[in-house]
């Protein structure tokens, strides 16, 4: 039987473990974007030898199991670099995650960047403007409003994927469930509760997103 009573009660206890799987999201996405748009320049400019570093890069990370990396990075850098030896399980859920997003964002900046005609570029430079300033003004914005449904894809992906860190002992929404579940029995109602955290959490950015793309479409529709 389905006790509401023990639904409830949950709610308070999965939130205290909430800000761990934000933090990890966040902190994640923001050294992803970062990294991710300097692979797609790269990418994108054909740089000699630096491309064919992108091109492997972006392979190995795309094709590896999200929990082998972050048993990689977790267990395996600290034997190759002893420096590293007291990495954390957040500090290596953020570097694995944000790896991984990052070879998934190069190729969407990539081909964001690529589908702005080519002639804009020109009819920049002939008109006077420096290259840097045809990509900040004209080629950048363009991409930027290309990218963000998909960039936006891959945040709801990472937000979602963070529930693997259980795996490193890191008490995320998930972790937490998932002890709950085990101490009290409760498994339905433990699990639709954390199921529907996440998916209230996808709403809250889905709308977020949806107001970023209205701003951006502004330059579009008058």
């Amino acid at each position: 039987m389905f006790n509401f009573d023990a639904f409830v009660a949950l709610l308070p206890r999965l939130a205290v473990s909430l800000p761990i799987t934000l933090l990890l999201a966040l902190v994640s996405m923001a050294i992803a974007l970062v990294l991710g748009m300097a692979l797609a320049v790269i990418r994108f400019l054909k740089v000699p030898v630096l491309n064919q570093i992108a091109i492997a890069y972006i392979s190995f990370f795309r094709g590896i199991p999200t929990v082998v990396q972050l048993f990689l990075i977790y267990f395996g850098l600290p034997q190759l670099i002893p420096s590293m030896s007291n990495l954390d399980a957040m500090g290596a859920a953020i570097i694995g995650f944000s790896l991984k997003e990052a070879s998934y964002l190069a190729e969407i900046f990539r081909a964001s960047l690529a589908s702005v005609d080519r002639g804009q570029y020109e009819a920049g430079i002939a008109s006077g403007l420096t290259a840097t300033e045809v990509y900040r003004r004209v080629i950048l914005p363009q991409a930027i409003h290309n990218a963000v449904p998909a960039t936006g894809n891959i945040f709801i992906s990472l937000l979602k994927e963070t529930s693997v860190v259980f795996v490193l002992g890191l008490v995320d929404m998930f972790a937490e469930a998932k002890l709950e579940a085990s101490a009290t029995g409760y498994y339905f109602q433990t699990y639709l509760v954390v199921g529907l955290a996440y998916w209230l959490l996808v709403v809250a950015y889905t709308w977020f997103q949806g107001r970023v793309e209205r701003v951006l479409d502004r330059p579009y529709t008058r």
